[in-house]
């Protein structure tokens, strides 16, 4: 973990923090290739024995691609969309390890990683932090965990979720608020719903992730116990956890409550959730923003041509504002992006419709009221 001070007296002056959120940001296999240094192509699937396979499926889908493409190639147009937005903290799940290792995990059939000399393309977007804690860190084994740490803190962007033990993989990326006066705590969390297993979970002298087992009377314990340590009157806190499966809509009743009784007890101000391959339906809870299922930001899947009722080719920007002192959601604006040679384009108002249908039909309750703006972006206005 390393901290970050952001200090920008527009959300100081304002009370609040706006922030960026996506969920799975997977920069390995055939994004690698793409970039400036790519690894070696060799890959153990089934389906795919060379990283540049990908590179082929999205250019037999969407047109050709110049390799090398420069840094900021594979944001396309969301990276100059959130310049234009203003946030002050941009949050991510980062599902590839950045490493040289040529070893990958025993019997796992996926293996993502990106050159660490590829760095670069996450700096270009000025990712503030990361959550490491998902079924993809590991798959290039213990070194590659390490090398990922390692690259990351170069890089001076934050981390949480895997450590090269329990305690450091516990510990939250802390970022400090209007040049120290308050903080933001982020904390990541694996789930087995998800794929990661218990070989994965750090241990006392063993590198790995923040593993949380179930999301019953103990596993809620185990996340509020371990957010107590470290939270102190003031602070914001997100969860970041990764569970449930790549597909399907639903909202487990468990994750539902789990994710109530976080803000209920007061641990967390907003519910950071990922692994779905697609966008789920969020809530508004309290006034505390629970995403239960962000979809993938970015990946190498175009062309594949599985699944598509599901629309994992929609990538969704989210770009929530907090109130400082209570940790309420003051606004919510979204703004969805097509992957298209491997880079992220504008998406249509037609997409811009189907992603609010499906982002509002969550519990009826708690279910948000967007609205789709002649931009294609939706918006949310909280009342207090």
């Amino acid at each position: 973990m390393i901290g970050k001070d952001i200090d920008r007296n527009t959300h100081q002056s304002r009370g609040s923090v706006r922030l960026f959120l996506c969920g799975d940001v997977m920069t390995g296999r055939g994004i690698d290739q793409i970039l400036p240094h790519p690894s070696s192509p060799e890959l153990f699937e089934s389906y795919m024995k060379s990283a540049l396979g990908y590179v082929h499926l999205a250019e037999s889908a969407s047109g050709p691609i110049s390799r090398p493409v420069d840094w900021a190639y594979i944001w396309g147009e969301a990276l100059p969309a959130l310049d234009a937005s203003v946030v002050h903290l941009r949050l991510i799940n980062l599902e590839t390890a950045i490493t040289h290792s040529d070893s990958p995990w025993p019997g796992k059939a996926v293996n993502y990683r990106m050159n660490p000399a590829n760095i670069d393309s996450l700096k270009v977007a000025s990712i503030t932090a990361c959550n490491l804690a998902n079924n993809h860190v590991l798959d290039w084994g213990e070194q590659g965990l390490l090398q990922t740490l390692e690259t990351l803190d170069s890089a001076r962007i934050a981390h949480t979720g895997a450590g090269k033990n329990g305690t450091e993989a516990g510990r939250p990326a802390v970022i400090d608020l209007a040049g120290g006066d308050q903080r933001l705590l982020l904390f990541g969390f694996g789930m087995p719903s998800s794929g990661v297993g218990h070989a994965w979970a750090a241990g006392e002298d063993r590198p790995g992730v923040n593993f949380l087992a179930s999301l019953d009377d103990a596993g809620f314990r185990r996340v509020y116990d371990a957010m107590a340590q470290f939270r102190v009157p003031g602070d914001l806190v997100i969860v970041s956890v990764h569970w449930g499966p790549n597909w399907g809509f639903d909202i487990d009743p468990a994750a539902r409550d789990f994710a109530h009784r976080l803000i209920d007890s007061g641990a967390a101000d907003l519910v950071h959730g990922h692994s779905s391959h697609h966008i789920k339906p969020l809530e508004i809870y309290r006034n505390k923003l629970i995403l239960y299922g962000c979809g993938d930001f970015l990946n190498d899947y175009e062309g594949i041509g599985e699944l598509e009722g599901f629309r994992p080719d929609l990538a969704l920007m989210y770009l929530p504002t907090l109130a400082l002192q209570t940790g309420e959601l003051e606004a919510l604006e979204l703004k969805p992006f097509l992957i298209r040679r491997l880079s992220l384009a504008k998406a249509t108002m037609k997409d811009s419709a189907w992603v609010r249908n499906i982002l509002c039909q969550g519990d009826r309750s708690n279910a948000p009221s967007l609205t789709v703006a002649p931009d294609g972006s939706l918006h949310l206005e909280t009342q207090h």
